[in-house]
């Protein structure tokens, strides 16, 4: 990462990483420290700030992790007059909106698969959120059936106002990962940002005969997920109140590395990963792009503990509120207010929605020939 301040630049280890930190001459940061992390977590390696006014990271972003994508309809009108350059090569693009780009090379089929994901603060703890991010910008390489080879760092970071300290915490996050999924995380670039950002380009490859894709679902088949919903609830509770939810943040930080390589095995040819449009707007997105329809088993869905008592308590994000608004004519539905915005809850770090049956996925419903509406929800 190459950054500069007039003449006053220098060059720095972080994470094992060369990197370059702007040094210029900028008020000193204002002591601030998310929930005393740092202080006091005992984490081995992680610098430790005492006398640091307690301040929570999540209350720095306006939103927090996929919910802060966005709107579907929004981002639809906002790219559907762009059109790229043509090419044999490209075999997964934009027409589709699916998980990442897949481009051959080669001559026995063999595919670079390339992503980006990069959000808000989803959580106080920096090292978590970096762990959160990185596995979400991971997931959309297994989402199509990929292998990850490489990731580079994106981060956004309002210097001055958030010590330093805190971002090289997420680094290690985003490092963490990448370890745990054994690929490098090499480098990347940083900007003065007044809202800290953080996420991954992720490269990957892949097989393009053994591609899960968006487009590929057909009729009569069953449909799985393979995490449970509700994180985006769990996490509007944990911005506005504090509460921590461990097994939400379990459930994020978890690799869909297996859930990918279950499909492959099973010869899976279509699925996605659940994030910031839920599982509705992802459903929706992947039965349009096959033109297919689905029922959904609304009592089959996993769903966390915890987030339809955070619901009836009044935390419902923003985010998915717009989901469903967005998805809402497409659906036939006969359930409460809140349980639909449950379906459609901004998921971050969701797992694989997967047109198919296997191994540590649940069953929610099926795919069937293409009606009107869309998604019908029993």
């Amino acid at each position: 990462m190459a950054e500069a301040d007039g003449n006053r630049t220098r060059q720095t280890e972080v994470l094992g990483l060369t990197s370059f930190e702007d040094w210029g001459a900028h008020q000193e940061p204002i002591r601030l420290l998310a929930q005393d992390t740092l202080a006091a977590s005992g984490r081995r390696g992680a610098p430790r700030l005492a006398g640091m006014e307690t301040k929570r990271l999540t209350g720095y972003a306006h939103g927090g992790g996929c919910a802060c994508k966005i709107p579907p309809g929004e981002l639809e009108q906002m790219v559907s007059g762009l059109v790229g350059v043509p090419s044999d090569d490209l075999i997964v693009g934009l027409d589709d909106g699916d998980d990442a780009c897949a481009v051959v090379f080669g001559d026995n089929g063999e595919v670079a698969i390339s992503t980006t994901d990069f959000f808000t603060p989803v959580v106080d703890d920096p090292f978590d959120w970096g762990r959160i991010a990185a596995a979400n910008a991971l997931s959309d390489v297994y989402a199509m059936g990929g292998t990850p080879l490489m990731a580079i760092n994106i981060l956004g970071w309002p210097r001055g106002v958030l010590p330093i300290e805190l971002a090289t915490e997420v680094l290690r996050g985003g490092l963490e990962v990448c370890r745990s999924a054994g690929i490098p995380l090499a480098g990347g670039h940083s900007i003065d940002n007044p809202e800290p950002i953080y996420g991954l380009a992720v490269t990957g490859r892949g097989h393009r005969d053994r591609l899960l894709r968006n487009d590929a679902a057909t009729p009569g088949t069953p449909l799985s997920l393979t995490k449970p919903i509700g994180v985006g609830v769990l996490n509007n509770r944990h911005k506005t109140t504090g509460d921590v939810f461990p097994h939400a943040i379990e459930s994020m930080v978890r690799l869909n590395a297996d859930a990918a390589a279950a499909c492959l095995a099973a010869g899976v040819k279509a699925a996605t990963d659940v994030t910031g449009f839920g599982l509705l707007g992802h459903l929706y997105k992947m039965c349009r792009a096959s033109a297919v329809s689905a029922v959904l088993d609304h009592a089959a869905v996993p769903v966390l503990e915890g987030a339809r008592e955070s619901m009836a308590a009044g935390f419902i994000p923003g985010g998915s509120r717009r989901n469903l608004d967005w998805v809402h004519p497409h659906v036939e539905a006969n359930l409460s207010e809140e349980e639909m915005i449950l379906l459609a809850d901004a998921q971050t770090s969701g797992g694989l929605l997967v047109a198919g049956e296997i191994p540590g996925g649940t069953v929610i419903g099926e795919i069937v020939e293409k009606t009107s509406p869309v998604i019908t929800v029993r």
